[in-house]
């Protein structure tokens, strides 16, 4: 059994830096175009988001912010927003826009042939931007759910002529020490084509606004069976990476727990990120969760799917590099995939179990955030209002 005195000091350092951002909206309800569940203790407002979140940092150590979509954390003082957020020990991380819930973007958003719309969406963007300056955050994130369902329906050409103008003036307003964060994804809502399909169609766009644009993986977001680490690996070397969402998925964007289909994708993943040396403090992608805990429990679903992520690194940190080069050097096929099989077969968890021991945390956070009776509290507390929801 592996040891956290195992570990080289590079090795325990990479596990001790790992910070995961989480998404607000899984903290509210959702759940498929057929129906949004409710379920009790569910927060009403962005603060209340902020204090679950806080329970998933609490229990794990290693989710110290949330990132905010607008509209649907809107409140009348983000700087309240921020204070109450740092006095529990949370930072606001990126700044989502939605462009995706209206009907003036039927039929396009950044990319509407509608002039009126299209300058609707720019300036729900530029709102952003002020959220982003309130807040103290650095990262304007743009998801679209632009794109067409039938051949002929647009011009593809001039939709992306229109979505290069648009992401230019809004890349034009960002402060100095903001960034731009373009995801991709391959179909829906759209079905015949999406605008913003794939990684390459991104690097296109952030390349040609600047050095303060960057794309966003999200592991859902791809053709099934497509090699993901292989895209890790390209967009790091066009230093372009700003930004990974994990996730899991059997179809489509099911955007389950991270780790419930594929656990040996997700360690693929973290080993070409860990070999690149993008797990550092230092690191310039921001990892986060970017999912919806439909049936389970959002905050225990948050708390699994931390774990699973530093579960995942942790094996990643294992691989022993050196004897995987020199299988490598020598074209021994089955010595190196023995190298990364090993590593993903170690059990890990009393090794993070001690981590967690030693920064003075409990051992097990899923056993410590059940017994704490946080979830019956807020049962009791959060009646009445609106549950918060994604709204669709």
């Amino acid at each position: 059994m592996v040891r956290l005195s195992d570990l080289t000091v590079e090795q325990k350092q990479v596990l001790t830096d790992q910070t995961i951002e989480l998404p607000s909206w899984a903290f509210g309800n959702s759940g498929t175009r057929f129906k949004v569940f409710t379920t009790p203790g569910t927060p009403r407002n962005a603060f209340e988001k902020v204090d679950d979140v806080a329970q998933v940092q609490k229990y794990t150590g290693i989710t110290p912010r949330v990132s905010l979509h607008i509209p649907w954390d809107e409140v009348d003082d983000f700087s309240e927003l921020k204070v109450y957020a740092e006095e529990r020990g949370i930072t606001l991380g990126n700044i989502n826009s939605n462009v995706f819930q209206d009907d003036d973007y039927k039929f396009g958003s950044l990319t509407n042939a509608n002039e009126k719309c299209r300058k609707k969406a720019i300036d729900a963007h530029l709102h952003c931007i002020d959220v982003m300056r309130a807040t103290g955050s650095d990262t304007l994130k743009i998801w679209l759910g632009d794109g067409t369902n039938y051949p002929g329906q647009d011009s593809m050409w001039e939709r992306q002529e229109r979505l290069l103008d648009s992401l230019k003036q809004i890349y034009a307003a960002l402060d100095e020490d903001q960034k731009l964060l373009l995801e991709y994804k391959f179909f829906e809502p759209a079905f015949y084509h999406t605008d913003v399909p794939d990684w390459g169609t991104a690097l296109m766009h952030v390349q040609a606004l600047g050095e303060r644009a960057v794309v966003c993986l999200d592991t859902g977001h791809h053709a099934p069976n497509t090699n993901v680490e292989f895209i890790v690996v390209q967009l790091l070397r066009a230093g372009r990476l700003g930004a990974f969402d994990f996730n899991s998925r059997f179809y489509a964007d099911d955007d389950l727990m991270v780790g419930a289909a594929d656990p040996f994708q997700l360690f693929r993943i973290l080993n070409e990120l860990v070999s690149a040396g993008a797990m550092g403090a230092d690191s310039p992608v921001n990892y986060m969760l970017d999912q919806c805990h439909n049936i389970e429990g959002k905050i225990e679903g948050e708390i699994r799917s931390a774990l699973n992520v530093q579960e995942a690194t942790a094996k990643a940190v294992l691989v022993d590099r050196e004897a995987l080069k020199a299988a490598q050097k020598n074209n021994d096929v089955l010595a190196a995939n023995q190298v990364l099989m090993d590593a993903f077969f170690t059990d890990v968890r009393p090794l993070l179990a001690e981590l967690r021991e030693e920064k003075g945390m409990d051992s097990d956070p899923m056993r410590a955030f059940k017994e704490s009776g946080y979830m019956s509290r807020i049962e009791e507390e959060r009646i009445g209002g609106e549950q918060a929801s994604w709204g669709a």
